[in-house]
């Protein structure tokens, strides 16, 4: 798909830990209707390939997601490498992932999510990167729906 045929789609997020929103890159399916073409990297319950409605208020503004349509079966991980992992110690890392059927987009240096396909291993990779964790190689985080009916982080109290 060029990406002459994807447009931005946005979604606000004012109770996440890292930002106030995130904008995905999308493919017009008609009727307010998108489909998710990237790994999102700060929004939860929406992962790659997602069908969502989403709607703007004026030609200037992007879509805003309002509801997840149809899961795509994917799952989305999120990973933050510490600093002193080197770039090619992190590849090793995310390429022995890949067996589990993960694929991966960074976000930054050190901050990468990861797009596990529908016929992937979630406990094995989940089982992976907690060992990581364990070794203080990287942080990562599970991006289930956090709050029902939102793609929000919960509200601090």
């Amino acid at each position: 798909m060029s990406e002459e045929e994807l447009i931005k789609i946005h979604i606000d997020l004012p109770n996440h830990w890292a930002t106030g929103g995130e904008s995905m890159w999308a493919k017009p399916l008609g009727d307010n209707l998108y489909q998710i073409e990237n790994v999102p990297f700060f929004a939860y319950g929406l992962n790659y390939l997602d069908i969502v409605r989403a709607e703007s208020d004026s030609a200037e503004r992007q879509p805003e997601i309002k509801e997840l349509i149809t899961p795509s079966g994917h799952r989305t991980f999120r990973v933050i490498f510490r600093k002193h992992i080197e770039r090619q110690q992190q590849d090793e890392v995310l390429n022995s992932l890949k067996e589990f059927s993960i694929s991966y987009e960074r976000a930054s240096a050190n901050s990468i999510s990861l797009d596990m396909q529908p016929s992937g291993d979630y406990q094995s990779v989940f089982d992976q990167l907690d060992e990581l964790l364990k070794e203080d190689i990287l942080g990562f985080e599970t991006c289930e729906e956090r709050v029902s009916g939102s793609f929000d982080d919960v509200p601090e109290n």
